[in-house]
């Protein structure tokens, strides 16, 4: 199929990388941000820079991939995609493609709220793995609130684990329940081989809900943050902590700092286990993924409470409540 010369700035767009979803009739197409995390470098996007960055992307309307659809005669089309915004700390970009609306067909979006999605759910992933287009597998929902470990580095939360069968190429497509509504984004596998070993992950539609409006809106993403950092399940054992979101480190400007909340540090008995939150405005919190999807409930400058239990030299105290002003994300 011949096209014109494009007009718009392009860099070497490498084909049969990746998957994508028709977010809407105006040709939005959402993706992973490291499918095409290579052509965005071309334009000065740094892989080095700090993943909760909300500066614009450089790349933003330059032409970064190519889309290719199935029109309604049942013939595929190719279009260039321009890059309308990322978030690499979700590993979430959207494109958008100049196609006819008749060849744009938006997914139905279901929902990843806790008790809507359920282990043992039957559920469908769908992707070009391999370079092998349309393909569908399934699988049952084998997991859900996982922190997935993405290719960029970041930690997203609750993330959604499945045992349908998830390769390269699958990336940035979706994940349906057996309705066909959009529940995740395939974003990753855990395996020894590079090939799917009945572990993946997608991230939760709530989350791509969330990002993507404001992607398409400003280019880019500014989160409500606590300014912290989480301890890992692990080290949280380590200090027996059970159960709660063990801060290990906190912003010295941060929104926790201005409150007093305390991270792990060393006492006069030795390690002293850092404020552990339990609640936010009385929603349970049972580990970091938790307090993480939390917060994407909220707006920077709202005021939310926070229930945590804190330990000092004399061992761990009783619970108590502390207001905090959530700040942008830094």
């Amino acid at each position: 199929m011949g096209r014109g010369p494009s007009t718009i700035p392009e860099a070497d767009v490498p084909e049969g990388n990746g998957s994508g979803i028709v977010w809407d009739k105006s040709g939005h197409i959402v993706t992973n941000y490291h499918v095409i995390a290579s052509a965005l470098a071309k334009f000065g996007a740094s892989p080095n820079a700090p993943l909760s960055s909300s500066a614009p992307n450089p790349a933003v309307g330059k032409r970064v991939a190519l889309v290719t659809l199935q029109g309604p005669n049942g013939l595929q089309q190719t279009y260039d995609a321009v890059l309308v915004g990322a978030d690499r700390s979700r590993d979430l970009a959207v494109l958008q493609v100049s196609a006819p609306a008749d060849s744009l067909t938006p997914l139905m979006l279901g929902s990843s709220e806790p008790g809507v999605l359920r282990v043992g759910q039957l559920c469908l992933a769908i992707g070009n793995p391999f370079g092998f287009d349309k393909t569908l597998t399934t699988g049952v929902i084998s997991g859900l609130n996982r922190d997935i470990r993405s290719q960029l580095g970041s930690t997203i939360p609750g993330g959604i684990q499945t045992d349908a069968a998830i390769n390269p190429g699958n990336s940035g497509g979706p994940l349906l329940d057996s309705s066909g509504r959009l529940i995740g984004v395939n974003t990753a596998i855990f395996t020894p081989t590079g090939t799917s070993a009945g572990v993946g992950f997608a991230i939760p539609v709530d989350t791509v809900a969330s990002v993507v409006p404001q992607l398409i809106t400003t280019g880019r993403v500014l989160r409500p943050s606590l300014g912290v950092q989480v301890s890992s399940d692990a080290i949280a054992q380590k200090l027996k902590v059970q159960s709660g979101a063990l801060l290990s480190g906190i912003q010295p400007d941060g929104a926790a700092a201005a409150a007093g909340l305390l991270s792990t540090r060393r006492g006069l008995g030795g390690v002293v286990a850092g404020d552990v939150i339990v609640a936010l405005n009385g929603r349970k919190v049972l580990n970091g993924g938790d307090l993480f999807n939390a917060l994407e409930q909220y707006k920077i400058g709202e005021m939310v409470k926070l229930s945590i239990v804190r330990t000092t030299d004399q061992g761990p105290q009783e619970q108590q409540e502390v207001e905090v002003t959530l700040q942008a994300e830094k």
